[in-house]
């Protein structure tokens, strides 16, 4: 017997006497003539496994918690990376779903498994962020992407433009779809700063009669996040959170929607959560698409086609995580303190790494930085020593360069500890 990451595992030379059907609370890997049995604890592993001569102690290290010494520091930008307790938890249920026999890739998304499987998500979600009744939450697929343009089909007013707080790269995409349906107008822009602040709210020149608000509340490839929720009146604001949703408590009755894609703090990639008033999605025309309208989803509870139900079972398991971990509260300081470590290293450096984002708008998701004030060969250098080094993800967007290390709820302080023991002997050997 070994015991691994919490898992106890029992080999035999033998396929005889072991039946993958007949796990219990246990389940079968291996190939040719050897089988590993794994368990979640050893007191209701059964005497036949306990009784097994074990011939190595791990069969197949790519199906075993041991290779878990191995996985990188993961800073990428998304997808990135889950908890591992997660990963092993879908490890645990892949072949079997709590007796189904059944993979959640393969069952019906209309079945009363995979029924309570969302209602569970919605659940967690509902809790987590305290959202009101008066608000439905709807898991869709397309990615934020496709809420820029399915937000401005449902909500925009004929006669009433869309005021935009531009940001970044997400907000102009954001634009780029709303002129092929709706008016807007810049209620704001930091593009002069070359997007290294968010605006303040004395600088936003809101119109009381837009159709709402949009904004991007965290900007993954500048580095920048609002530290503060804009003030609208009575105009409904529309955050694109998908880099920062689930990172921090929120207050979502100061907004009107919230989506965001599930790939950076929620799971994988494929879910869209989108949060929203109820009576704004009654505002949609008729002549929509009938699956682009958001009523359409609510009523059908996520289900008009089927879902991304691998999808939505993995954000389910991170809300539990979540949960466990105590909370947004709990997120909260954790994220406070991976990126205080970061940023304290970055400035500390004595101007060798250097972040180009004002400090008040600093984001603890995605932390931008030079090297050697942008010098192509000692970055490229950075990059290459840092993936030898098992930290994954480091580059920054090819459209700003630099360096990136995205730092989600799931990205270990460990990690941020490695990149900055990391950043500082690189500073040594080349500074």
């Amino acid at each position: 017997m070994r015991r691994v990451s919490g898992l106890y595992t029992y080999c035999n030379s033998k396929l005889d006497g072991i039946h993958p059907g007949r796990t219990g609370a246990g389940r079968a890997h291996g190939s040719g003539s050897l089988l590993c049995l794994t368990f979640r604890s050893a007191e209701k592993v059964p005497d036949e496994a306990k009784n097994f001569k074990a011939r190595d102690p791990i069969v197949n290290p790519a199906t075993t918690s041991e290779r878990a010494v191995k996985r990188a520091h993961n800073f990428n930008a998304g997808p990135a990376a889950l908890p591992l307790a997660v990963l092993e938890r879908m490890r645990e249920e892949m072949l079997d779903y709590r007796g189904t026999g059944m993979s959640v890739m393969e069952m019906s998304h209309r079945s009363a498994e995979f029924e309570e499987i969302s209602a569970n998500a919605e659940r967690l979600l509902r809790k987590l962020l305290a959202i009101p009744e008066e608000y439905a939450v709807t898991f869709l697929q397309g990615g934020g992407s496709l809420q820029f343009a399915m937000v401005p089909m449902n909500l925009y007013q004929p006669g009433k433009p869309v005021d935009v707080l531009h940001t970044g790269a997400w907000t102009a995409k954001a634009i780029e779809e709303l002129k092929k349906v709706a008016q807007h107008r810049l209620a704001a822009s930091t593009e002069a700063d070359k997007f290294t602040r968010v605006p303040r709210q004395d600088e936003l020149a809101l119109d009381a009669n837009a159709s709402y608000v949009a904004m991007c509340t965290n900007n993954t490839i500048e580095g920048t996040q609002f530290a503060y929720v804009p003030q609208t009146g009575g105009v409904p604001l529309v955050a694109d959170m998908s880099s920062d949703i689930a990172s921090r408590p929120i207050d979502v009755k100061q907004f009107g929607v919230i989506f965001a894609g599930a790939q950076k703090n929620l799971g994988p990639s494929g879910v869209t959560v989108v949060i929203i008033r109820r009576d704004l999605a009654e505002k949609a025309n008729d002549k929509i698409a009938k699956i682009l309208q958001y009523r359409t989803q609510i009523k059908e509870k996520s289900l008009y086609h089927t879902p991304s139900t691998y999808g939505v079972y993995t954000m389910g398991l991170v809300l539990e995580w979540i949960e466990a971990e105590g909370g947004l509260g709990a997120i909260e300081k954790r994220n406070a303190a991976k990126a205080k470590a970061l940023y304290d290293t970055i400035d500390g450096s004595g101007g060798y790494y250097k972040c180009p984002v004002e400090p008040g708008s600093r984001s603890r998701m995605n932390v931008v930085f030079r090297v050697a004030g942008g010098d192509e060969a000692v970055e490229s250098k950075f990059v290459k020593e840092a993936e030898a080094a098992m930290l994954a993800g480091i580059k920054g967007h090819r459209s700003v360069g630099g360096m990136r290390a995205s730092i989600y709820n799931a990205a270990a302080l460990q990690s941020v500890e490695a990149l900055t023991a990391f950043m500082r002997e690189f500073q040594r050997k080349n500074g």
